[in-house]
């Protein structure tokens, strides 16, 4: 199996890893521009200033960048996709007796092109594989010719990145996200010694039992001048750092993979997600023209997924409670730092899951190292995803993406499941949409990916005419949004676990605009048909056209999603043949699909902002999954609540905790058990009479020892309004030269319109910029009222602005700032 992974001769530099005996992160000192080129001599020849040879103009950008950081979600254009340069002079200075200069990319969309000085160096099609550039011979002719005076000993490198529309490569453009470009993943410069590893493969094997494992190691090299013989050096140790294996041997380097180790672990720490335990490996190539080092990590773990039932851990069944995840962000896009990574992971640990799947692409190394240490388990797939099937080069494109995703994440313990494909029943990209083609191609996927590695199991989602093919099925089920009720889920549900041997659900859930609240959330389930099935269809994401549904007619109120997520995972705790299932998705993205969503270009099913900013369905999560004790009164972003004076009115309350306590306004209102079959919110509900005023709502939850308290402040509205007639605006100051503005609708008597959703505009005028574009509910400059309110900041720059605020059929509302 190891074998011909290492013979397809993958590219999978381990750094930060230290494969490499040194590596430097390149994030400074770059420039940009976002536009094509005549030619990389454009980007290097001597300007004159003044002259025509000055523009056009650059931009100094830090790394990682994405050509789409704002436009991805601009309201009013379409995003970027075509060519970008990007040029920076490196420091040369190889420590190595021939040894290699090399430029490690760990992702960069989606075709790039590598040049030292004019000489191209290195091309590469696919925007989530890792891959080197070796500058070597390129270096050397550089700083030897007439040029390099120019530079003062520094090398001058250009980087053309392009994310154009292809319709031979993947993702398809017709994806539900957007395609982005740029070297948004971090770029390395390495320097090695003439051999190095290129690649180290370590497969660790336990029974179900946990008696026994084994470990096999395997590699390639990296060889240019083919050095015969190296002595290789490896040290394993325990998650407690012992050593438990030191081996060191000469051995013959060869252009094939080499299998030159293997030991057995008797009663081997575990990996789980409730002790993720990893074990390291330090490994050293010596040669006489220096050391190369590798390090990394693994885990022993086994699983299993029941025919027609659920999956097993170490022997245990584990319910597998997961989200999804695109490499997006507000103000980045995919240029995501390990900060920002680390920060979004570790929300997804504490809300409780225990597996993630990874779509629609390999995502960053980071990823996949906090998965492994945090204890979530990964689904990963290539980006085949919708469109159809196109030629050669297509083809060719998967393979290779499939090759390299496997064989640069083969040693992470959290990968379970590698993905083939998503949504390849969805045609569009070609004239000629072919199934017996296309189940063709995903059935040579599937035995490549077996033969890359054969502990693993393979997956796709939706597309019924492959579910054979693959050893775990997922089906399209959004009971509830796309069609049917909600309350149809565990019905559909234990169809699809009866219909293929192996079944996990990915993708449920629903769409709400962060901010809108309701006091009737379901009233408009009545109009939708039920027994029509709960899978989503052509056209179904759409905003009009086609049957009642939810996706179309609800409110996309935090408040429907909650129910909806609160009752499936009810639901799943009395299915015991469910494997498990992942919710789409955990933060909100950018696509350039819905245009006319809340808040234009994102879909907006995150149970976090695209800020990261939790919604209230995060914590609806944390009452099913989280251990740690915790409570949350619903609605912390609902300012308002609305009804007739002294009409009954409910406070619930997600809570993991056994009990609940409600405090009102410092009187008890007694204590409620927990019973997750008590819906909604496991019985923590109180129906209270409530009559205008202010509110201050209190809660205290216990379990043992331990308490979760959580508090929250509204007034309840009693005035009736009428039609809307008028924006007001008020300002908030924020600190550091900013002032957020806050509009809210009301009537001719002043009267907020609580269940107002109107588009708002925004602009400014004078000194001041909008801090729009971010793809949230608070960060764009078209976007629908939450309760008849919205708001947004604005940087004054140390100046005098003016806000306008725009409402079709409403005068236009202004603050001078």
């Amino acid at each position: 199996m190891i074998r011909n992974l290492l013979l397809f001769g993958f590219i999978a530099c381990l750094i930060p890893s230290a494969q490499a005996q040194q590596h430097t992160r390149l994030t400074q000192s770059w420039q940009f521009l976002r536009e094509d080129l005549g030619s990389v001599w454009e980007a290097v020849r001597p300007a004159t200033e003044g002259s025509p040879e000055s523009v056009p103009l650059w931009e100094n950008v830090t790394l990682p960048h994405c050509f789409n950081a704002r436009d991805a979600v601009d309201p009013d254009i379409n995003y970027y996709e075509g060519p970008g340069w990007y040029r920076t002079t490196l420091d040369i200075s190889n420590p190595y007796e021939q040894g290699r200069t090399l430029l490690h990319f760990e992702g960069a969309g989606q075709k790039t092109d590598v040049y030292v000085y004019t000489t191209k160096v290195a091309s590469h099609t696919g925007g989530y594989d890792e891959w080197t550039a070796d500058l070597t011979e390129a270096v050397q002719q550089f700083l030897q010719s007439p040029d390099a005076k120019r530079y003062k000993g520094k090398v001058p490198v250009e980087i053309r990145c392009s994310n154009a529309r292809d319709v031979e490569k993947i993702p398809s453009d017709m994806s539900d996200f957007n395609v982005y470009g740029g070297l948004y993943r971090y770029v390395n410069l390495v320097y090695t010694p003439a051999l190095s590893i290129d690649q180290l493969h370590i497969q660790a094997q336990v029974d179900e039992q946990g008696k026994q494992g084994s470990v096999a190691f395997s590699a390639v090299f990296r060889n240019p001048l083919h050095t015969t013989q190296a002595t290789l050096e490896i040290l394993v140790q325990d998650p407690q750092q012992q050593t438990i294996q030191q081996w060191s041997q000469q051995i013959n380097i060869t252009d094939a993979e080499q299998i030159f180790h293997r030991f057995m672990v008797k009663k081997p720490a575990l990996w789980s997600p409730a002790r993720p335990q990893l074990y390291s490996v330090q490994a050293r190539l010596k040669t006489a023209t220096g050391t190369a080092t590798w390090s990394g990590e693994f885990g022993f773990r086994h699983f299993e997924f029941v025919d027609h039932g659920p999956f097993k851990l170490n022997g245990q069944r584990l319910l597998l409670q997961g989200t999804h995840r695109h490499e997006d962000g507000a103000g980045v896009a995919a240029a995501l730092t390990e900060d920002m990574i680390r920060q979004e992971m570790l929300l997804i640990k504490n809300m409780g899951a225990n597996f993630i799947r990874l779509g629609h692409y390999q995502q960053s190394r980071t990823v996949l190292h906090l998965c492994d240490s945090l204890g979530i388990l990964v689904w990963e797939e290539i980006p085949w995803c919708r469109g159809g099937l196109g030629g050669d080069v297509y083809k060719d494109q998967a393979r290779r993406m499939l090759r390299n995703m496997i064989g640069q994440h083969y040693n992470h313990p959290a990968v379970i499941l590698w993905g083939l494909g998503n949504e390849n029943d969805w045609p569009g990209d070609f004239p000629e949409f072919d199934k017996q083609k296309i189940h063709a191609f995903m059935s040579e996927l599937n035995a490549l990916a077996h033969q890359l590695d054969s502990t693993r199991k393979t997956t796709i989602r939706r597309c019924d005419f492959c579910k054979d093919i693959v050893d775990v099925y997922s089906p399209s089920i959004w009971a509830g949004w796309y069609r049917g009720r909600y309350t149809e889920y565990k019905e559909e549900t234990l169809k699809a676990i009866a219909d293929v041997p192996h079944f996990f659900h990915a993708e449920w859930g629903a769409d709400s605009h962060q901010g809108r609240h309701a006091e009737l959330p379901e009233q408009f389930v009545k109009q939708i048909a039920t027994g029509k099935g709960a899978d989503e269809r052509t056209g179904d994401f759409a905003l009009t056209g086609g049957m009642a549904r939810a996706s179309k007619d609800g409110d996309w109120s935090e408040t429907y999603a909650c129910n909806l997520i609160d009752w499936h995972l009810k639901e799943q705790e009395t299915i015991p043949q469910l494997t498990g299932s992942a919710y789409w998705i955990f933060k909100d993205f950018s696509t350039p699909l819905r245009p006319e969503n809340p808040v234009p270009y994102v879909n907006q099913k995150g149970v976090v902002g695209r800020d990261l900013t939790p919604k209230e369905a995060y914590y609806v999560f944390q009452s099913y999954w989280a251990a740690k004790p915790m409570a949350h009164i619903y609605g912390h972003t609902w300012p308002i609540r609305w009804g007739k004076d002294g009409e009954e009115k409910m406070i619930w309350v997600y809570s993991n905790c056994p009990e609940v306590e409600l405090f009102v306004n410092g009187k008890s209102y007694g204590v409620k058990k927990r019973n997750s079959q008590d819906f909604p919110a496991a019985g923590l509900r109180w129906n209270l009479p409530m009559h205008k005023g202010n509110y201050d709502v209190k809660v205290v939850a216990r379990k043992g020892k331990e308490t979760a308290t959580d508090a929250v402040s509204f007034t309840y509205q009693t005035a009736s309004w009428g039609k809307p007639a008028k924006l007001i605006l008020e300002k908030t100051a924020a600190g550091n030269d900013t002032v957020v503005v806050n509009i809210k609708l009301a009537d001719a008597q002043n009267v907020l319109c609580l269940d107002a959703k109107d588009y708002v505009s925004f602009s400014a005028a004078g000194s001041g910029t909008l801090i729009d574009d971010l793809g949230t509910s608070n960060g764009s400059r078209r976007v629908q009222l939450m309760n008849g309110q919205a708001r947004i900041s604005i940087r004054l720059n140390k100046g005098q602005s003016v806000v306008g605020a725009t409402v079709q059929g409403v005068p236009d509302g202004f603050i001078t700032l």
